[in-house]
């Protein structure tokens, strides 16, 4: 029993550990390497390496890996968060901004949290309605929706603190990036570009909620004031045309990384609205600070130093691609640098002190241009590549880069740069009859271009063109080492450890281990579903854990059409874990359905090809490029006869609008939308035919 005197200290201490809980703060980030146990920020430090010194788990004994448990969410959407492990919980999302905090060994769920996004702003969303994840600081955990809030939530039981709209409800943007937090202040950006909108970056009390500092990316009305400085000297990149009134584009939807020690916090710009140069600037320009690195002084939003990596991008080559911040021996002197792998397909080493380019070399294949100028930093342009005024087929890298979003990682003991890069190309068009539409996506690109090949042979050939590959990358030598080849792109970011080892999940279900040093693949696992997402390490009572989300999802599964069997099917996102010794399994996924029989074809072949073109303008971003789906959002070519039955109710009348599928009726007229229907019933018809003769 205790004695009066003492039970006041007990209860001070049980009260003290409470309020210590989730303490996370910059300190803990910055010494992160002292509790390797946990991964307390989005690439575990905030140098972004995505680097564990955990070793328990390693090149010897990674073969005893096995399932420890697993984590079924609420939706099939696509999943791409990092997961987020402080003294034993786990924070995760999943689509639709939905929170869950998980017992970290057991994968019991401690709480959850539903910010009840309203389905219908799915369309607006240009690359699936994903969430990359949440930050963790002082207690409190905060991340951004798809509808443009920041929410602030209690660690512990997940109860609402505060959140704040971030963005005009009335223009096309969506936040699916993970926030950081730098000395209080929980920093933020979006997306929106395709749809037409204006970049900024915006800082918020971690306390209060409120706005503290707001930069934006891209110069407004020149008749209005400009709200930073900065944007004065800016706005002398743009010549002629109104960009304003389309947006100008330039979000910051997911890379950010800090340093310290210089007090920088550096974000990546994306691409111009529309991606066009030639309709957004027609008189030339850089258009800054599209597609850039930029340095900015966190406590303030103050602009230090830009990096420029495409000029007057008119390629949708964003430069919001992972950033690893790393000190590097160069030329026998050491560096501070930043790197970067934007999808350009070059890879940089920029000086993060000033800016100033160190070197950049070609990580794929490229001739959109021939190299970059080491004097000027300036990309040498392809001349034979301007698509001014005339359609260029397979421009390398295409729209989706040859790296997108899917985090790489730095280890520093081998020096290298795991690097999940990709080998695609687009045909661009310049479109003469472009009109802004608010309601749909602008890119500025002649949609005929586009639209793939019909012929079986030169579709085929198109296929065999496309993947994917694990590059292990020298950022001194800008050389690749090593890689792991795929045949399919988009495959997931990637995860090293001081156990000499790189993980990454693929586009076809597969999650791999490869040795760090010399590539080998020593352990591999059927997942079911593709894999976007980068995993990340922890431990826990001295068992070493090894988590990763699994949800096949984003831009390409939408708009680039993987047939289901790369796709893992239609089954809900998952967090798997695993350890040494897991003995666990996953159910037996779901059986594919055969292809139902569809509808006659009874338009004329100018119905179709009408539907044809109104297809690629209006759904090939969610239901895929001609008409094949990702398994993802249904297949319309699978549709059922109830379905066929209901087209039009679905399109124009928008009874799906609960499940994401707004109405067109602002955009379609009842004879396009029949006329995009016809189309779909011969693509599933085509189809069709195909796999009975297959049989």
């Amino acid at each position: 029993m205790f004695s009066k005197n003492i039970l006041p200290l007990i209860i001070s201490i049980i009260l003290a550990a409470c309020s210590e809980e989730f303490n996370i703060n910059g300190e803990r980030i910055i010494q992160a390497d002292l509790e390797p146990e946990n991964w307390m920020a989005h690439g575990r430090t905030y140098d972004e390496k995505r680097f564990s010194p955990l070793t328990d788990i390693n090149s010897d004994n990674v073969k005893k890996l096995g399932l420890a448990w697993y984590f079924n969410t609420d939706t099939n959407r696509g999943h791409e968060a990092s997961p987020i492990v402080v003294d034993g919980v786990m924070f995760i999302t999943s689509a639709w901004s939905v929170v869950y905090a998980l017992d970290a060994e057991k994968g019991e769920l401690i709480w959850k949290y539903d910010p009840k996004v309203p389905k219908e702003w799915g369309y607006k969303a240009c690359c699936d309605v994903v969430n990359r994840g949440v930050a963790v600081w002082k207690g409190k955990v905060f991340f951004g929706t798809i509808d443009g809030r920041l929410i602030a939530l209690e660690a512990d039981n997940g109860k609402l603190i505060w959140e704040k709209l971030t963005i005009d409800k009335e223009k096309p943007y969506t936040i699916t990036g993970a926030p950081r937090i730098i000395k209080d202040k929980v920093i933020i950006g979006n997306g929106g570009a395709e749809l037409g909108v204006r970049g900024y970056v915006s800082a918020y009390n971690t306390e209060s909620g409120e706005m503290i500092w707001r930069f934006y990316t891209v110069p407004g009305n020149p008749k209005d004031a400009f709200e930073n400085p900065i944007l004065k000297e800016t706005i002398t990149t743009w010549k002629g045309g109104n960009w304003w009134e389309i947006g100008g584009g330039g979000t910051v939807w997911d890379s950010m990384a800090y340093d310290p020690s210089l007090d920088l916090l550096y974000i990546g710009v994306g691409n111009g609205s529309p991606w066009n140069r030639y309709i957004r600037s027609p008189g030339g320009g850089d258009n800054l600070f599209l597609s850039s690195i930029v340095a900015l002084k966190p406590d303030t939003g103050e602009y230090v130093w830009h990096y420029q990596t495409t000029p007057g991008d008119t390629w949708d080559y964003t430069a919001t691609q992972h950033m690893i911040l790393a000190d590097l021996e160069i030329q026998g002197k050491k560096k501070k640098v930043i790197m970067q792998a934007p999808k350009n397909g070059f890879f940089y080493v920029i000086d993060r002190v000033n800016g100033d380019l160190i070197s950049a070399e070609n990580y794929v294949p490229v001739n959109w241009a021939t190299h970059i100028d080491q004097l000027t930093g300036r990309p040498v342009e392809n001349p034979e590549k301007n698509y001014k005024d005339r359609v260029v087929e397979k421009i390398k890298p295409g729209p989706l880069g040859g790296h997108n979003w899917q985090p790489m990682s730095f280890n520093p003991h081998t020096g290298l740069v795991y690097l999940p890069a990709q080998e695609l190309f687009f045909n661009y068009g310049d479109d003469k009859n472009f009109v802004y539409n608010e309601k749909t996506w602008n890119t500025g690109i002649d949609i005929k271009a586009t639209v793939p090949p019909k012929d079986q042979e030169e579709l085929e050939e198109l296929l065999e063109a496309i993947k994917g590959h694990l590059s292990a990358w020298d950022p001194v030598s800008q050389k690749e080492i090593w890689r792991a080849n795929y045949d399919w792109p988009w495959n997931g970011g990637t995860l090293t450890t001081a156990g000499n080892l790189v993980f990454q999940g693929t586009t076809e279900g597969k999650f791999i281990a490869y040795k760090a040093d010399d590539g080998k693949k020593i352990w591999e696992v059927d997942v079911q579903s593709g894999v976007g997402a980068p995993p990340i390490t922890y431990s826990i009572d001295g068992n070493q854990y090894v988590a990763v989300m699994v949800g096949y999802g984003g831009a390409y599964a939408l708009s680039g059409g993987v047939p289901p069997v790369h796709s893992g099917g239609n089954i809900n996102g998952r967090l798997l874990v695993f350890k040494l010794g897991g003995d666990n399994s996953l159910p037996e996924p779901k059986l594919y359905k055969d292809m139902p029989k569809p509808p006659l074809l009874v338009a004329d072949m100018a119905t179709v090809s009408e539907g044809e073109y109104e297809y690629h303008e209006h759904c090939q971003f969610c239901h895929g490029a001609g008409a094949v789906g990702g398994g993802v959002i249904p297949d319309l070519q699978q549709m059922s006869q109830e379905t066929h039955t209901a087209f039009l109710g679905i399109v124009l009348g928008g009874s799906h609008k609960d499940k994401g599928m707004v109405s067109f009726s602002e955009m379609l007229s009842e004879d396009q939308a029949d006329a995009i229907h016809q189309y779909l019933i011969s693509q599933a018809n085509t189809t069709y035919k195909l796999l009975q003769s297959s049989k």
